[in-house]
């Protein structure tokens, strides 16, 4: 199969933008990319096709505005640049955009507004009522106000979960480099492009290597990260170079341009976002239960042997064997009332908490295994 085969069915995109494309090599943003983003956008949107963006670069162009010279590591300093950077680069995107003829609307997204399910609820609806009225919507993590643990972490992993939330058919990263090689590149001048990527094993995974560049969070690593939840989605992945010329309009139309990762997978909407969803706590097990919810089968309290954290019915936890988590869950039942019946059986349930809502820790529908 050709790749104008493999998208040829192509209809809603997402776009990420690392900091090292925007910048094109400079000490500020380039207008020219930005331009040319916008264009391509444009001539995708006349084709039918909706597109969103995932831009990185905030904390950058802040810096800049801000003089200060060094990449600060102090998170207060980097915030605060965020805030400048954020107000700045969305300026740049709607003036870029303007010129043809179209809108944007910015989304900042952190991972406890994701993690929460009417939230992330909400966010489609506002996401769909966007592009409905041909609007351009573009994300970026919360970076001003956002703390450790509720960071994604990069964009490469933000535009997966929104290539997954949104039930995108495709997602291009572009990056400094042209796709994912078989060695580094940089060290390795016989280092070869790998054209297509089925699965993201331990033999995949040894080719990758860190961002090269300083600028960005990213590297090789977290887009092979961003590449299994989208195989998870259902939805195919381009790792390509932004100094191509019209990569985006390219990598949609099919052209052999950078690494294509391959999905013939799918799971459910619901699945995936416990799967990316923030664990606010855990739940160890023994090995039968272990065994029981590899099988897809619900967790019982009878097989759970301690509670960690604090968190209340309906949200989502770790489940732990032995030091290893097997799986994500939603909790039937809240951590206080699960440290009372762990390792009980399901008949004394109502004994213990003076009534029984039902007798599983975890429904099976509410589990992904990992």
């Amino acid at each position: 199969m050709t790749r104008k085969d493999a998208l040829g069915n192509v209809g809603r995109v997402v776009v990420k933008i690392g900091t090292t494309s925007l910048m094109q090599g400079r000490k500020t943003i380039s207008i020219d990319f930005m331009d040319s983003v916008a264009e391509q956008v444009k001539a995708l949107k006349d084709e039918g096709k909706e597109v969103l963006i995932v831009t990185s670069g905030a904390i950058g162009v802040g810096l800049r505005a801000m003089k200060i010279q060094a990449n600060p590591n102090d998170i207060p300093t980097r915030q605060a640049a965020a805030s400048v950077g954020q107000s700045i680069l969305m300026q740049r995107w709607a003036d870029s955009f303007q010129r043809q003829g179209l809108i944007v609307g910015q989304i900042l997204m952190s991972l406890d507004t994701y993690s929460d399910r009417e939230s992330a609820i909400n966010l489609n609806n506002t996401i769909d009522s966007l592009l409905e009225n041909g609007v351009i919507p573009i994300f970026n993590e919360n970076d001003a106000v956002c703390i450790t643990e509720i960071k994604f972490g990069d964009n490469d992993t933000l535009s997966a979960i929104v290539a997954s939330r949104t039930d995108a058919d495709l997602l291009i990263i572009l990056s400094d480099v042209k796709g994912l090689y078989d060695s580094d590149p940089t060290k390795n001048p016989d280092a070869k492009l790998v054209p297509e990527v089925h699965n993201v094993d331990s033999s995949v995974r040894s080719m990758a290597g860190d961002s090269s560049t300083g600028l960005g969070t990213g590297g090789m690593r977290t887009k092979l990260d961003a590449a299994v939840i989208c195989k998870d989605a259902g939805c195919s992945m381009i790792i390509a170079s932004s100094k191509e010329q019209d990569a985006i309009y390219r990598a949609v139309s099919g052209d052999d341009i950078g690494t294509l990762f391959v999905s013939d997978n799918e799971i459910s909407k619901k699945r995936r976002w416990i799967k990316a969803a923030h664990a606010s706590g855990r739940i160890v097990i023994d090995t039968g239960a272990e065994n029981a919810v590899l099988d897809h089968k619900s967790l019982l309290p009878v097989g759970i042997r301690s509670v960690e954290g604090t968190f209340d019915k309906g949200e989502v936890v770790d489940i732990v064997c032995d030091g290893t988590k097997v799986a994500k869950g939603i909790v039937g039942y809240g951590s206080k009332e699960l440290s009372m019946i762990a390792g009980k059986h399901s008949s004394d349930l109502e004994s213990v908490l003076g009534r029984k809502d039902h007798k599983e820790a975890v429904l099976s529908e509410n589990l992904v295994v990992l």
